[in-house]
């Protein structure tokens, strides 16, 4: 089970599904304006969501300019399970596009690649892409995609001009955040520490999941061992640490006062305007606060979620979407469709992607380099993939080990409900149903 935000945070973060599956409408021509005798007219199928569209239709037009006898069609899907189900049965009956994008990951793992998809491994780009994402789209040693879009980050969005003010440094271990905090709270009444908004429950999984580059420093056979049913939240000194930050900030008081209530569009006001100091969160909610406040470009920072090593802060990334092709591409379409992947696999496809629209964050290929005018949270990011070891995959990437109540559970111990170690041993309880109908061994 993929982290995906609930439905107000989903449509915050673009990535909301829609309910009709159609061909888009700015489709690029057709077989018979594309060019000359050797014209050849590919379909790309993505989801339906604007920005994934507006995305498509701009690739497929940069694409066009530079092979004008190839033609791409941009067709459409619903997301979340409708949209699963569909790629699932057009792979299985033989019925899929020349080229689509789907999750990595777990969910990749899910439709069977090595059956239905392409292997790209002899593919020249394929040297150029980020070893974060690489494990994401590869099964049996066979890599299968090439990456769309940025990565996203768990981590800490902050507000510049409250840390210039106090005179604070950006933290690199949990000690020097909570001691960040303790000066926010003492020198600024009128501001939050720590901003919590579990009106929406999904952002009050951050202190567990965004803490995951810190578990795997510690203990780097964890996701193995949990996936075997050999290591527990509960019971890993490392992994119950998230749990327990998160009882640690609510036990001081550090959280804003109405964070039982607050909803994500609350805690980005907050930050934005300097009410509140640090937002643990995906950096995928930065586009949806620039665009309400424009200023938070240059006022909001984003740091890792500090550990207990200072030299191995790192970030934790979620992995952009995989663009694959399936065995039943055959002839001149295959040809055509293979050259589409190198394009979004290169410096001109992340250029075409940044037409688009705003990265979310960093992209998975070398040489690639973000717009100057990104925002500085989406900026800060950078410097963790390019540091060796600066940054690790979230476990869902790892493990397809997740149970539906992490969120519940979070909630339960950011509250003061539950303390730290009893929900991380719920949690561990809660898995065991996902993992037995997965059929995983020792569950």
């Amino acid at each position: 089970m993929r982290f995906r935000p609930g439905a107000s945070g989903l449509a915050l973060l673009a990535v909301c599904s829609l309910t009709l599956a159609a061909c888009s409408a700015g489709s690029l021509g057709s077989s018979d304006d594309a060019g000359g005798s050797g014209a050849v007219e590919i379909t790309y199928l993505t989801t339906n969501q604007d920005q994934d569209v507006k995305e498509a239709e701009q690739l497929a037009k940069d694409f066009h300019a530079k092979n004008p006898d190839i033609t791409v069609k941009v067709e459409t899907r619903p997301g979340g399970t409708e949209g699963d189900n569909i790629i699932k049965t057009r792979l299985s009956t033989g019925d899929m596009v020349d080229i689509f994008n789907y999750n990595t990951g777990s969910l990749f793992n899910a439709i069977a690649p090595q059956k239905n998809l392409l292997s790209v491994n002899d593919e020249p780009w394929v040297k150029d892409l980020d070893e974060n994402f690489k494990k994401t789209v590869t099964a049996d040693g066979q890599v299968y995609g090439a990456p769309l879009g940025g990565f996203m980050g768990g981590a800490v969005l902050y507000s510049i001009p409250v840390y210039q003010k106090l005179g604070l440094k950006v933290p690199t271990t949990w000690a020097e955040f909570m001691a960040n905090n303790a000066k926010i709270k003492a020198g600024d009444p009128g501001v939050a520490p720590v901003i919590q908004t579990y009106g929406e429950t999904w952002t009050s999984q951050l202190f567990v999941l965004g803490d995951f580059h810190n578990v795997s420093a510690a203990e780097p056979d964890f996701a193995d061992k949990y996936t075997k049913n050999e290591a527990k939240y509960a019971t890993s000194p490392a992994a119950v640490k998230g749990f327990e930050h998160t009882q640690a900030v609510h036990d001081a008081g550090y959280e804003n006062k109405d964070f039982a209530s607050a909803k994500l569009p609350d805690g980005l006001k907050m930050l934005a305007t300097g009410k509140g100091a640090h937002y643990p969160i995906l950096s995928g909610v930065v586009a949806n606060m620039i665009a309400t406040y424009p200023d938070a470009a240059k006022t909001v920072g984003l740091f890792a979620l500090p550990g207990d090593d200072a030299s191995k802060n790192g970030l934790t990334l979620w992995t952009p979407g995989g663009l694959y092709i399936p065995k039943t591409t055959e002839g001149a379409k295959l040809d055509a469709a293979k050259k589409f992947q190198a394009f979004v696999a290169s410096p001109d496809g992340c250029k075409s992607q940044s037409a688009a629209g705003a990265p979310t964050g960093p992209y998975a290929v070398k040489g690639c380099t973000l717009p100057d005018d990104v925002p500085q949270a989406i900026k800060d990011m950078q410097p963790y993939l390019d540091k060796p070891g600066g940054s690790s995959l979230a476990l869902e990437f790892l493990s397809p080990v997740k149970g539906p109540s992490l969120e519940q559970i979070t909630v339960e111990v950011g509250s003061g409900i539950r303390k730290a170690k009893d929900g991380a041993a719920r949690y561990d309880e809660d898995v065991k149903k996902q993992a037995q109908q997965l059929g995983l061994a020792g569950w």
